[in-house]
């Protein structure tokens, strides 16, 4: 049965249209399982109702024509269940009903799977025997096979309009797909579909005959490309900050990598050509940032991806066809990289669609500093189909409308135009202090990552660094980088800043965040030998990276230094041990360097329960929100199948951060939120009900949250949390809080228009 099962998927995926695919399943459902008739029903949602759209077995002239309402019959009871019904004697279930219409005759064997995609019951696929029959464990096996892989084919169906005009829809019904918001904001224009430049996989090994040709055309290539680098920054600099531009120079940075650069030419002198050593390198490189934990970092794959397939193509001579862009263009792709954003110009880059990607996305990450609307992560997107298509772009709720009807458009331009009044109100908060009506300040700071290693966020209004990411110059190079290295890269952002505070997260690498050249293999890396647990284990690279931050801060004095996945007392002792250790012979050298204040990330369950006792010991805390509630939680927000009971709002974690906040404040210490939770304005109105002390965050939130902390007084926080504490559930509380904001005139931060 595998066999046959492989052979229909292959026969589905190749299928020319939907309607084709469904005669398939049906003709060979009914031979492999010898049953008297298979269909399949499709769920008109509009109608509510489900509508037999292929069989093998009833009357054919029946497809299309029969419907029946969600509630009613074995097949509605399928979509209500969402799990397979086994039903020995149909005509004997209370919930049977007889359809004449379809030529029926009173089947008895009745086996319904239901087609489900991304919790949504997208039909009902359906056996009927003439005789009493229960269906085996290993056919019913084969049936939700076979439903699953007839979701997605509905599901790009779907989003070409082609269900729709198989279901016969009404004519004002939009198709829309769903995936995570990028950037907020609304876009309507043309899909202008990207495709990879060049295709590194398809490269074969081949002998290089004259390895010294084969280098210079590397060499020449990677300046090509570098130089395409350069072009895109400065077409783009009248649109970006400093600190997004400096993308483009981390991407220049990373090409001419020793690991990348040295290391592709050491593979063309073993014997190699350039395209295959390329591949090799490139490929290495995807692996390794592939691999790790970090959701930001992950997303550095990409690029990589991107400037490998670059270079190819300057290797092959041979480039993309040029293409002009719509007049308003949504850009479209299975994976979009940051120079195929460049490509477009700003004036006719209307949205961003990527298949691939989250929040984190560079692309996502420059969509948001230039104001383009994105959805990112939009599984099952139909990439070979939407070319030239208009489309609607939702970056409030992650929603894609594929050929919406003019009364949508009309809609959202209207909210087009309710944005640009908010945007103009926003400016006129640059300058003014984040403080609430009743004269509470809450500083802002900014998190910085890949982007800011060249060039930090001189732009950004924030108070200083609330989190600094130190593990790139380490994780783009082949060996860890040296006191001296490191000491420049972190005194370039402090000087930056200074006097503003800049908080360097020590090394936090670990769990599937591994260095290529110091690999660990774990059964469970997550639980396992990561962050500050690495580190103190080995103190000398811990103790290279303290002197390195300390000789970094002589004559600024604004450094903090901040230890990541801390879970109790002892390692911080540890630590703590360590760091006076390194300030002690950094003193000893003749540097006048202040001890530094020492900051925990609270990320691990165990250290809330210990903070009055960290509290004495150390100077402040940051609360990493995004791992806190992961492990809170035990939900990993990036897997699709769970990610949806990922919420930071969820009374668990809200509880856990009043512990947090109480017990560090009773030992007189201040606690900063940084993560995605500080730059969420549902949930900073109840930060500020708890009373914490800073919020650290993207540089793009600064003036929305501003606006939040600007409009309401910490008293009426307060009162809001109050009422929190009863709630039960994150998504009550959420709309409790947008119902707020909302009231506040503040509803544009949580949804499209004003």
């Amino acid at each position: 049965m595998l066999e046959t099962l492989r052979r229909i998927i292959q026969e589905v995926n190749t299928a020319p249209d939907l309607q084709r695919a469904l005669n398939i399943i049906v003709e060979r459902v009914k031979k492999t399982i010898k049953v008297d008739v298979a269909s399949v029903y499709l769920s008109d949602a509009d109608r509510s109702q489900h509508v037999l759209m292929a069989t093998d077995g009833f009357r054919q002239d029946a497809v299309g024509k029969v419907r029946a309402d969600f509630g009613t019959g074995l097949v509605g009871m399928v979509r209500e269940r969402e799990e397979p019904v086994n039903v020995e004697d149909a005509p004997s279930h209370p919930r049977y009903r007889f359809i004449g219409e379809t030529g029926e005759k009173p089947y008895h064997g009745f086996l319904g799977v239901p087609i489900i995609q991304h919790g949504n019951v997208l039909g009902v696929l359906v056996v009927r025997h003439r005789e009493k029959r229960k269906f085996g464990e290993e056919e019913e096996a084969f049936l939700v096979t076979l439903a699953a892989q007839l979701a997605g084919a509905i599901t790009h169906a779907g989003a070409s309009g082609e269900v729709s005009r198989l279901l016969d829809a009404l004519d004002s019904q939009s198709m829309f797909l769903n995936g995570l918001p990028g950037a907020k904001g609304v876009g309507i224009g043309q899909a202008l579909v990207v495709y990879p430049l060049a295709n590194l996989d398809a490269v074969p090994d081949r002998k290089a005959e004259d390895p010294a040709a084969e280098e210079a055309a590397f060499r020449k290539a990677v300046d090509d490309v570098k130089d395409d680098l350069r072009k895109y920054s400065a077409s783009m600099a009248a649109a970006l900050p400093v600190e997004d531009l400096a993308l483009f120079d981390a991407l220049i940075m990373m090409l001419g990598s020793e690991s990348m650069l040295d290391g592709t030419v050491e593979r063309i002198r073993a014997g190699n050509w350039a395209p295959g050593a390329l591949r090799e390198t490139i490929h290495e490189h995807v692996q390794v940032f592939e691999n790790m934990e970090d959701t930001y970092l992950r997303q550095r794959a990409s690029d990589i991806s991107d400037l490998g397939r670059r270079v190819l193509t300057y290797l092959q001579a041979v480039g993309e066809v040029s293409r002009e862009p719509f007049p308003q263009t949504i850009l479209v792709g299975e994976e979009l990289s940051a120079g195929q954003l460049a490509e477009i110009p700003m004036s006719q880059l209307a949205g961003i669609v990527s298949a691939r990607g989250s929040t984190s996305s560079h692309v996502a990450i420059l969509a948001r500093a230039m104001g383009v609307p994105a959805v990112m992560g939009v599984e099952d997107l139909p990439v070979g189909r939407l070319e030239g298509q208009k489309l609607v772009v939702d970056g409030y709720r992650g929603i894609v409308y594929v050929n919406p009807n003019d009364t949508v458009c009309s809609e959202f331009i209207r909210l087009q135009h309710e944005e640009t009044r908010l945007s103009a109100g926003l400016k006129n908060l640059r300058g003014k202090e984040s403080i609430t009506p009743d004269g509470v300040t809450i500083p802002l700071y900014v998190n910085t990552g890949l982007i800011s290693d060249i060039e930090p966020s001189l732009n950004a209004e924030g108070s200083g660094v609330g989190l600094y990411r130190t593990e790139i110059p380490f994780l783009v190079r082949e060996n860890f980088p040296g006191e001296d290295e490191q000491m420049r890269i972190y005194r370039k952002m402090l000087e930056a800043f200074s006097p503003r505070p800049v908080t360097l997260r020590t090394l936090d690498i670990g769990g599937d965040k591994m260095l290529p050249y110091f690999p660990v293999n774990e059964e469970n890396p997550f639980l396992g030998w990561r962050g500050i647990r690495i580190t103190l284990d080995h103190p000398e690279i811990f103790l290279t990276q303290l002197r390195a931050m300390l000789r970094a801060s002589s004559g600024l004095d604004n450094l903090q230094i901040l230890l990541p996945m801390v879970s109790g007392v002892v390692e911080l002792d540890e630590s703590l041990k360590l760091i006076r250790r390194a300030h002690e012979e950094v003193v000893e050298e003749g540097m006048a360097v202040r001890f530094p204040p020492i900051g925990v990330m609270l990320e691990v369950p165990s250290a809330v329960y210990l903070v009055e006792m960290m509290a004495r010991r150390i100077d402040f805390f940051s609360i990493g929100t995004n791992d806190l509630t992961q492990y809170l939680l035990a939900v990993d927000r990036n897997n699709t199948r769970v990610a949806g009971l990922y919420d930071s709002l969820h009374p668990s974690v809200l509880r856990a951060l009043r512990y947090i906040v109480e017990g560090v404040h009773s030992e007189g210490k201040p606690v900063c939120v940084c993560g995605e939770m500080a730059g969420d304005p549902a949930a900073v109105l109840l930060l500020m009900g708890l009373g914490v002390d800073g919020l650290s965050m993207n540089a793009g939130s600064l003036p929305q949250i501003k606006w939040v902390i600007r409009s309401f007084r910490q008293d009426e926080a307060g009162d809001l949390l109050d009422e929190v504490w009863k709630l039960e559930d994150p998504h009550s509380i959420r709309r409790l809080c947008n119902s707020i904001l909302e009231l506040g005139g503040l509803g544009g931060l949580v949804r499209a228009g004003n």
